[in-house]
């Protein structure tokens, strides 16, 4: 089996409004010596799709409403950053202290919306999730095959974190040219036993070995190539598959 390989794409531009991420990703792998090669997966960041699509927001120009001032007595957030939260969702699932966990309008359900402050240039400024993450995986991945002919995976990824576990890791929420899970249903185990449930999602687990070399701090890496892994490649796919069901949810208040 061919070894999985976690690339970093070094030397990337801080990416700005209009930048055309596809084309950078493909310039820089070039430059570093690892061009994009066929059915490698390409990991993105969202804030780096943020920035290229202008989804940034000052938050000293948001004029917080009576019910932002309250929610955020109650967790003890900025007011006005839960504004811009309440902006981006369709439902609150859970609050606590320092807490706000919401289903966003595209159907992803993370801390504050996934408005995010890291690697956001100026102290007011906040990221927001793309629009239609899977739009965003969709051009890069379009742009990508263009200028290299090769047919590749995109996944736009997030840090979240978990229930029922301690620490964050990396997930993906916009998803293009790559089935998100492996269903191993009806496969036999070493010893002979029919599995029932197994159902592993794969492009989790590929965000999260991206985040392995993308930067968290001060690295500056936004993308990353995995090279190796033999996924099963689809035209039609939405993120919005990887999010359990409110029904099935036990998580989430009734």
């Amino acid at each position: 089996m061919e070894p999985v390989k976690v690339i970093a794409i070094e030397k990337l531009p801080l990416f700005q409004k209009g930048d055309n991420i596809g084309q950078l990703i493909y310039e820089a792998a070039e430059k570093q010596g690892t061009p994009i090669q066929e059915n490698d997966v390409i990991v993105v960041t969202h804030v780096a799709v943020a920035k290229a699509e202008g989804n940034i927001v000052n938050l000293d120009e948001v004029a917080p409403s009576t019910y932002a001032f309250e929610i955020a007595t109650k967790v003890g957030k900025d007011p006005a950053m839960v504004e811009v939260v309440l902006r981006e969702t369709k439902e609150i699932v859970r609050m606590g202290p320092n807490s706000l966990i919401v289903e966003t309008k595209n159907g992803v359900v993370c801390a504050n919306a996934g408005v995010d402050r890291s690697n956001v240039k100026g102290d007011r400024n906040v990221a927001l999730l793309p629009a239609d993450p899977d739009e965003s995986a969709r051009s890069i991945r379009e742009e990508i095959k263009k200028l290299t002919g090769c047919k590749v995976a995109v996944l736009v990824s997030d840090t979240h974190g978990r229930p029922l576990r301690n620490g964050e890791i990396n997930v993906v929420i916009g998803i293009a040219g790559i089935k998100p899970i492996r269903d191993r249903r009806g496969e036999k185990d070493l010893f002979g036993y029919v599995l029932h449930v197994k159902q592993t999602c794969i492009a989790d687990e590929l965000a999260s070995a991206a985040e392995l070399v993308i930067g968290q701090a001060s690295e500056g890496i936004p993308a990353a190539i995995i090279r190796g892994y033999p996924y099963q490649p689809v035209e039609i796919v939405s993120a919005k598959e990887l999010t359990r069901p409110k029904e099935k949810d036990m998580f989430r208040t009734r």
